[in-house]
């Protein structure tokens, strides 16, 4: 093919993880072409209009305390604001936004458009070019190629995408939208590994037709709320709220009528579904003594007609669908804009990635996305950021950038996928992570902006403004430490809250850490604190005094983790790259020399992840060592 242009990273699709690695690597200095089938879906909200959630939202404050762009985004397009799990602890607090998905697209298309080195061509890239086990451009389906030193592929849900509406079966990766072909087949032609997956969507309603009076409304939480640890900037869109209902029995009967036409069901679906976000059928199969399912009815955006019915994914036919949810209270006489349907595509088994997420086999090319078998606009974009980093790095001859488990959620998602693999798509939670305590959504700035700083990534404003932080943040914490309360002061604001009062002078930070008490509890009653207060910028107000509070009420538990990852971090420095034939190592159990054999760890950290694994095959490992 005739070569048009050259590059230093091409990006091959538009999707969430396709636009943070093209921002990336540009922002860092390297030239980057963007293809992407449809230039005007940047970034589309394929499924539901929301981005954040549990364990999600902690991925996105790391993706902006790096520097990437997805939670500034989200702020500047959002119609909806929560701080989930609030009843527990700080290692649970998860944001989540609802978004105008139309704004969402056309932000990152506007950022994306308005960074310096990113040039864009709209089209399918059908096959890659190699020079000596290393790739060198791509080749679309016009006859135009382009040569890059490095190749990001970022395919989403398009390799070979099979959309399912009941019997009915559409070559797609997205409703009205085509599938990718060719690249699957080359790479594994190449010795690559694949696999399918499926996902699916529900039906989105037309808003005229819904009876939102027999329905729950859910209202976020304050419009000041956000992703970004930027300064806020004002969107000038509405807060929407979602609304709730449930479906029934006679909503399950219709559903279950149609389960022998489902492909999901007469083996026609072969890929590997998500556990955590099944479709209706599989929860009526999964849970059959439950009478109802909680569904949430969410606006697709301020000035759109489309409302998205979470919790109703679906791959049975249009009929069905339309029957069952005419059943649901608040839906009897909706009407259905899309109808929801399955979708299978092409994924690469992630063990054959690095944790710079560079394949193994072929050099200079980087997955990122649903192509590694994740799920999740959070899971795609951290994985975008991450490889656009290093490719560029891999350009310019410098180290790689790898988060660990102990630095970032983002550390963990990568690990897991690189030494575990998958065995269905991969969705974040915090459950994955072991030191959750120190990896919170509030304190992602102090963990990582440092290092994206020191990238070049993270600008010089953003740097100030976290040592702004951190130096107000021990003030607060010295002056809790040291200010006596007398009981006159606050034996009123004890006894309302349900706890008891002063006999004595006692330290605030003591109050302060009784579970029934929040700092904020004491900035208008304690004149010295208010002041101190008043004196910091106030778009930093209220993350200094949170994050000093988390640390007042526990500061023990947090010290007792950051030990255990102290210890436990000694394991990632002892390397073990490229140092044994494992087949030859006959004291490790034999599932531990073909685990070992085909995942290659770097680290006596990473193998003792591995499953199948043992501890007595790390002692092996270790005293061979030498240690």
């Amino acid at each position: 093919m005739d070569v048009l242009n050259e590059y230093d990273i091409i990006v091959v699709g538009g999707g969430h993880a396709g636009c943070e690695a093209a921002s990336s690597a540009a922002k860092l200095g390297s030239k980057v072409l963007l293809i992407t089938m449809d230039l005007s879906r940047m970034a589309q909200m394929s499924c539901n209009p929301a981005v954040g959630g549990i364990a999600k939202g902690q991925i996105v404050r790391e993706i902006d305390a790096l520097g990437g762009m997805m939670g500034i985004v989200t702020d500047l397009s959002s119609i909806q604001f929560r701080m989930l799990n609030l009843s527990k602890g700080p290692a649970m607090w998860s944001p989540r936004a609802q978004c105008d998905k139309n704004k969402f697209s056309a932000t990152w298309k506007y950022y994306l458009e308005n960074t310096n080195n990113i040039d864009f061509w709209q089209g399918t890239v059908i096959s890659l070019v190699f020079e000596e086990n290393i790739v060198v451009g791509v080749n679309t389906d016009i006859g135009v190629g382009f040569r890059s030193k490095c190749v990001i592929i970022t395919s989403g849900t398009f390799l070979n995408g099979l959309m399912h509406f009941g019997s009915s079966k559409i070559s797609g990766g997205r409703i009205s939208e085509p599938s990718s072909v060719g690249i699957t087949e080359q790479l594994i032609s190449c010795g690559f590994s694949a696999g399918r997956m499926k996902t699916g969507t529900p039906v989105r309603i037309d808003k005229r037709t819904i009876d939102f009076s027999k329905l729950i409304r859910q209202d976020g939480d304050s419009s000041e709320s956000h992703f970004s640890f930027k300064p806020f900037l004002n969107n000038n869109l509405p807060d929407l709220p979602c609304y709730i209902t449930y479906t029934n029995q006679q909503v399950h009967r219709i559903i279950e009528s149609g389960f022998k036409e489902s492909p999901l069901f007469d083996g026609t679906i072969q890929g590997l579904g998500p556990r955590y976000c099944p479709s209706i059928e599989t929860k009526l199969i999964t849970f059959a003594d439950k009478d109802k399912h909680q569904l949430f009815l969410e606006p697709e955006g301020v000035d759109s007609l489309e409302y998205y019915l979470n919790g109703f994914s679906s791959s049975l036919s249009w009929r069905v669908q339309n029957d069952a949810m005419r059943c649901i209270p608040g839906l009897e006489n909706a009407k259905i804009l899309k109808p929801g349907y399955a979708i299978e595509y092409d994924y690469f088994l992630p063990t054959q990635l690095n944790h710079t997420l560079e394949t193994k086999l072929v050099g200079n090319l980087f997955f990122a996305g649903q192509i590694n078998g994740t799920t999740g606009y959070e899971e795609a974009g951290s994985q975008g950021l991450i490889a656009g980093i290093n490719a560029h790095l891999k350009v310019v001859g410098a180290d790689p950038f790898v988060l660990t488990r102990s630095d970032a959620y983002i550390g963990v998602l990568i690990d897991d996928l690189v030494t575990k693999g998958v065995d269905e798509p991969y969705r974040m939670f915090t459950s994955r992570a072991e030191y959750r305590l120190l990896l919170r959504q509030d304190n992602a700035d102090e963990r990582l902006t440092p290092l994206g700083f020191k990238l070049g990534l993270a600008d010089q404003d953003r740097h100030d403004r976290l040592l702004d932080k951190i130096e107000y943040k021990y003030k607060v914490i010295n002056f809790c430490k040291n200010f006596s309360v007398r009981p006159s002061d606050v034996d009123t604001l004890l006894i309302s809250k349900g706890t008891t009062g002063l006999r004595q002078n006692i330290k605030l930070d003591a109050l302060i850490r009784r579970p029934q008490l929040s700092i904020f509890d004491f900035v208008d009653l304690l004149p010295s604190l208010n002041k101190l207060f008043g004196e910091i910028n106030i778009s930093l107000r209220q993350e200094v005094f949170e994050s000093a509070e988390i640390l007042l009420k526990y500061a023990g538990y947090i010290d007792r983790e950051s030990i255990v990852a102290e210890k436990l971090s000694r394991l990632e420095n002892v390397l073990i790259s490229d140092k044994f034939n494992y087949e030859l190592i006959e004291s490790l159990s034999t599932e531990a020399r073909q685990k070992l054999d085909r995942v290659k760890p770097k680290t006596i950290g990473q193998a003792a992840r591995i499953p199948g694994v043992s501890p007595s095959d790390i002692n092996v490992l270790l005293v061979l060592l030498g240690r």
